[in-house]
């Protein structure tokens, strides 16, 4: 890549833009660093770091001063059990609204591409056995985390051939690595205690990404000129069933798993009792992607496999 090229990261303090900016350092890059709260970290480490929360009534014209690239991370993430009174309105006015705000103030001062990190929801919530999600699908989803993001890549398309700024959205789907949250982190901290799971005899399917492979791709996409205006789905290309996922963390971390062998309709059953279904969708339910796009047309491949990436993690505690 280009060392020239100077670029504007939203949301580098985050999971993935923590990575991401490691590494974009590492390889000596030029950096405008947004986020949300300022990092002390952060600021000794990049000259330049605007502070603030994301809305869509920002002036950015300072932070993209001479940017050439802008990768935009920083989003109102989806969360299970949203105690928002309108998650949609919350949802649009961050991640359509604002991102398409800062798209267009970008494109105003010559920004040459525009990189948007979208979600695999785009496409839906799950795949079935002869089913698996492609780029080119069409498909409006209807959960509102999954339409923001539908939204906004729209709005950005439509920019496109307004303006004539390159736009490259990505959509992945679960990504995991050093320093992941929510639901991984927990399995992670089950399985290193021995707690018996019931999950011994799930027979689905999940793409993933790891961390390392997601911050490879997007570099790579960041003056590949073939990726200009397209959309992606990228994944390890090792698709797993979440008891074959289990298994995979307890060999990382040294330990036998213990899988009791449920059956999966009991546990749905169960799981809507409690109002758990939509995790029961994400342990149960099968979520596989075509990443053959991003090998195809940009020559891009995995850094690190499934298993090295959890190794890793275990690694760093």
């Amino acid at each position: 890549m280009n060392n020239t090229i100077k670029i504007l990261l939203t949301g580098s303090t985050g999971f993935v833009g923590k990575a991401l900016t490691t590494e974009l350092l590492r390889q000596e890059k030029n950096i405008v660093a947004s986020v949300r709260r300022h990092s002390n970290e952060l600021s000794s480490k990049i000259k330049q770091v605007i502070t603030g929360e994301l809305s869509p009534t920002i002036n950015w014209h300072d932070a993209l001063n001479n940017v050439d690239v802008v990768i935009h991370l920083a989003a109102r993430v989806h969360v299970m059990n949203d105690e928002s009174s309108d998650p949609l309105t919350e949802f649009r006015r961050v991640n359509t609204e604002a991102t398409l705000d800062l798209a267009r103030q970008a494109a105003e001062v010559g920004v040459k591409r525009f990189i948007f990190i979208s979600s695999i929801k785009v496409n839906g919530e799950m795949t079935g056995a002869e089913k698996i999600f492609m780029a080119n699908d069409n498909f409006i989803p209807t959960d509102p985390y999954g339409l923001s993001k539908y939204e906004a890549e729209q709005g950005l398309l439509a920019l496109v051939k307004k303006t004539g700024m390159e736009v490259v959205i990505i959509r992945p789907p679960l990504v995991y690595g050093v320093g992941v949250k929510a639901n991984f982190a927990s399995m992670i901290k089950w399985v290193k205690k021995g707690v018996p799971l019931p999950f011994g005899a799930i027979q689905n399917q999940r793409s993933l990404i790891a961390l390392d492979n997601l911050v490879s791709f997007i570099i790579h996409c960041i003056d590949h000129p073939k990726a200009a205006n397209e959309v992606f789905l990228i994944s390890d290309d090792e698709d797993v069933s979440t008891t074959e996922l289990l298994q995979k963390v307890a060999k990382a971390l040294g330990k036998k798993a213990v899988l009791l062998p449920i059956p999966v309709s009991l546990m749905h059953f169960v799981a809507k009792l409690a109002g758990k279904s939509e995790l029961a969708i994400r342990l149960f339910g099968s979520l596989q992607v075509d990443s053959s796009k991003a090998r195809d047309l940009l020559g891009w491949k995995p850094v690190i496999t499934m298993e090295e990436q959890l190794k890793k993690m275990v690694k760093s505690g």
